[in-house]
């Protein structure tokens, strides 16, 4: 997509106004030309070359008039262009965010945390800037050629130039595009850096104080502080740089009308009125070059910002910014949405418990994955789940255990192989796979800076005693007893209130809680002792019921209680069977059953 597709787009999102917008800033520029006629005439009746006497309070009167026509325009323009640009950056934010979340899980971003906040943030902000700045181009072009008419008949050579130093301005603007474009996306791919940095130094505050690495991890951000500096120097150098262009040259034009009008009044051909309205109009045409300059510095600056956005979009198509979809922002907007929204998900919800969410069976067949950097994965993966049965998925570290079931999942994106609901093809794993068909608790749980209830129940509302079943299944009644708010107790960002144990059991809570047909663990009991544990699958395998479980462990209180054991190594399912079966036949799990023992 092209930057002047792109702009086209936003503008078309919502017309009516964009319209609003740029009637109202036209009308605010063009306001001066009545107040630059008066002038004029006042000037030229002084001299006796006009018949129209205003009076001295006349003309007070009217230029305050004037004056505050404007004010009141500028207010009306101010509303009308917050209402358009921050709708047109609202839509930015959401269609990338709404894209980000339908990604697989393990993919959703190229970049870190910090990065994307920075392509939402400076990407979306510099777009608002370029669009809303067209407005002013705009109404700055209708002022433009109405005072162009208006001062050509009173002398087209002083006309020619007062507009003499615009081509200076486009021509310099063109000239320096490639290196302004350069400039601006190092600065913002600097910027990026330092943001993704603090983001990871936030998150990783225990390790890095752990290994001792502050002094190490403080000069890495020093050095990312400073090539920020440095680029968004040669950035901000290269913008003043064009601005310095855009007023000089504005200056020297304004010079030559001065030293050309002189000479005109000297001959008589031109009177005390024209020249007042020369130098009326002068300043107004000035802000117009030098803001229809600073138009095209930001339209080329946009250009790095629809780059970088569409890079967040993983190689999916830039019309994704640009969809037309409803925000939902008035009152009238939010009232209206729920009476037809609200019906179609109840109905869809309950179509989807009758006719897909019972689990009788999940038959994978050749499922494959592989890591594009690496090309390591699984592949050819043929595996039957059957309803009610407890399926543990062992093996040594790096063998496929976690990449299989997010592949299933759909947080991995599938390169070969389908997957069966009941005989039916899955053709979306990601939106497919979740409650009420299943849940899933991650190998390093996301927990939120919020109470322990909130990241249980994640917005599920609390009723019929399901989050005391959830927490007494994830052996977490004595935790909630001994906090001090118990279930209302803040538990920090990243849960770091909570011991890895407690995390395991939080999320293994919130993933009960949810009355799912496929209950899916990856390694969920790795930070508990071995009591806690043993109570952990005792309790999740009574009250399952006849849901589904998919457990990745090599632990054996969890061996003991599967139904099924899959052993995978190298990416492909090496044996299954029961532990008995197994410890006969397979030297892999034999050494991970004795070695779990010792």
């Amino acid at each position: 997509m092209s930057t002047l597709t792109f702009l086209w787009k936003l503008i078309m999102y919502r017309p009516y106004r964009y319209s609003a917008n740029a009637v109202a800033w036209t009308l605010i520029y063009l306001a001066p030309i009545a107040p630059g006629l008066i002038t004029k005439q006042f000037f030229d009746s002084l001299t006796g070359e006009s018949a129209v006497a205003y009076g001295t309070w006349g003309i007070i009167a009217l230029l305050l008039g004037a004056a505050v026509a404007r004010v009141m325009l500028i207010i009306v323009g101010f509303i009308t262009d917050v209402q358009f640009r921050f709708r047109m950056g609202m839509l930015l934010r959401r269609n990338v965010l709404e894209h980000v979340l339908k990604q697989p899980g393990a993919r959703a971003i190229p970049c870190s945390p910090g990065e994307a906040i920075s392509h939402f943030r400076d990407d979306v902000d510099q777009t608002e800037e370029a669009v809303s700045w067209s407005v002013d181009s705009f109404g700055m072009t209708c002022f433009a050629a109405v005072s162009c008419f208006i001062l050509i008949r009173i002398d087209a050579q002083m006309t020619l130039f007062v507009f003499l130093p615009l081509v200076l301005v486009v021509t310099a603007a063109q000239l320096a595009t490639s290196r302004l474009q350069k400039y601006r996306a190092a600065s913002r791919e600097a910027t990026s850096k330092v943001t993704g940095a603090i983001s990871e130094m936030f998150g990783n505050v225990q390790a890095i104080q752990v290994a001792g690495a502050e002094h190490r991890v403080a000069q890495r951000f020093r050095r990312l502080g400073d090539e920020r500096r440095k680029t968004m120097l040669k950035d901000r150098l290269m913008t003043e740089v064009l601005d310095s262009i855009f007023s000089n040259s504005v200056n020297l034009g304004t010079g030559l009308i001065l030293l050309l009008a002189a000479q005109k009044m000297r001959d008589g051909s031109f009177s005390v009125g024209d020249f007042a309205v020369f130098v009326y109009y002068l300043t107004f045409v000035t802000q117009f070059i030098t803001n229809f300059g600073k138009f095209l510095t930001f339209f080329k600056q946009m250009s790095v910002a629809l780059d970088r956005l569409t890079a967040l979009l993983q190689g999916a198509s830039a019309k994704v910014l640009t969809v037309f979809n409803p925000l939902y922002l008035s009152k009238g907007e939010r009232n209206a949405r729920p009476a037809k929204a609200e019906g179609v998900k109840l109905e869809n919800a309950i179509s989807a418990r009758v006719d897909e969410s019972r689990l009788d069976r999940i038959e994978l067949n050749g499922l494959s994955y592989r890591y594009p950097d690496t090309g390591r994965g699984i592949r050819n993966i043929n595996l039957t789940l059957e309803r009610g049965s407890f399926t543990v998925i062992t093996g040594t570290i790096g063998s496929g255990k976690t990449t299989l079931v997010r592949a299933l999942l759909g947080l991995l994106p599938v390169t070969e192989g389908t997957v069966r609901w009941n005989g039916r093809i899955v053709e979306d794993l990601g939106a497919f796979f979740i409650p009420p068909r299943s849940a899933y608790t991650a190998q390093m749980p996301r927990l939120y800076s919020d109470t322990l209830r909130n990241n249980i129940l994640l917005g599920l509302s609390e009723h019929d005693g399901n989050l005391a079943r959830a927490i007494h299944a994830a052996v977490m009644e004595y935790d909630v007893e001994h906090l001090q708010l118990g279930l209302d107790t803040m538990i920090g960002p990243r849960g770091v209130k909570l011991s890895g144990g407690q995390a395991q059991r939080t999320a293994a809570a919130r993933m009960l809680v949810r009355d799912a047909e496929l209950y899916v663990f990856d390694d969920l009991s790795s930070a508990l002792d071995v009591e806690t544990e043993q109570k952990l699958w005792d309790r999740l395998f009574a009250a399952r019921g006849d849901a589904t479980c998919l457990v990745v462990s090599h632990r054996k209180a969890a061996l003991a209680h599967a139904d099924q054991i899959i052993v995978m190594e190298d990416g492909r399912i090496e044996a299954e069977g029961t532990a008995e079966q197994l410890l006969q036949s397979s030297d892999s799990f034999r050494k991970l059953w004795f070695g779990e023992a010792s």
